[in-house]
């Protein structure tokens, strides 16, 4: 099927109001986002004796996690750019992939593994919480891996799935590697993913 153009798109009355409501949805829910982050990381989780980490690790796979995210993030939005329908897919998948994390970071509140080695990204705490320390309770489920597996979902090409989700193993074993998350969160993340992804479509039917 046909992608039509960005002319085409913004001449949409239909795909303009759509386009309103996403921007707008992503301002709020980063909004909250933020105030959820700070309460977070102040707020007792529980903890548990991860299998995985029982055996592996901890390593610091801080640089090759950022060298894959932020260069897999690069390829995905070019891939994008000349199809905005799937552009703003992928921007209401994300809002509503934060939205999912939300509640279920509210649900399982956790406790980081004790042989943590934080993961400082310094572009999620400037447009989250501001602070230059790093996350250590945004755990359930991997916001990375995650991220990467929507991408995978929404690019039609099969490709570009093949890719990113390669990339989203990749990723996923390496937070588990320097013990940032559970393995469970990682389990999850493409789960929800799918979920974000699926949403994200609906407004395009409806």
């Amino acid at each position: 099927m046909k992608q039509p153009s960005w002319k085409e798109f913004l001449q949409d009355r239909r795909q303009q109001t759509l386009v309103g409501l996403t921007f707008v949805t992503l301002f709020i829910t980063l909004f909250s986002y933020t105030r959820f982050l700070n309460q977070v990381e102040v707020r007792a989780g529980v903890s548990f004796v991860d299998p995985l980490h029982s055996i592996i690790g901890p390593v610091d796979m801080t640089v090759p996690i950022f060298i894959v995210l932020y260069g897999a993030l690069i390829i995905a939005i070019a891939a994008m750019i000349r199809t905005p329908v799937v552009l703003f897919k992928a921007i209401r998948g994300y809002t509503m992939l934060i939205g999912i994390r939300i509640v279920c970071m509210w649900l399982l509140p956790l406790d980081p593994p004790t042989t943590m080695i934080a993961l400082g990204d310094p572009l999620v705490q400037l447009f989250t919480t501001g602070s230059s320390a790093p996350l250590t309770r945004d755990l359930f489920f991997s916001g990375h891996t995650s991220i990467l597996c929507l991408v995978g979902f929404l690019l039609p090409q099969r490709m570009y799935k093949a890719i990113f989700f390669t990339l989203a193993i990749i990723v996923g074993a390496a937070v588990i590697l320097q013990h940032v998350h559970y393995s469970i969160d990682v389990v999850v993340a493409p789960l929800a993913a799918w979920a974000a992804a699926s949403m994200s479509g609906a407004a395009d039917r409806s």
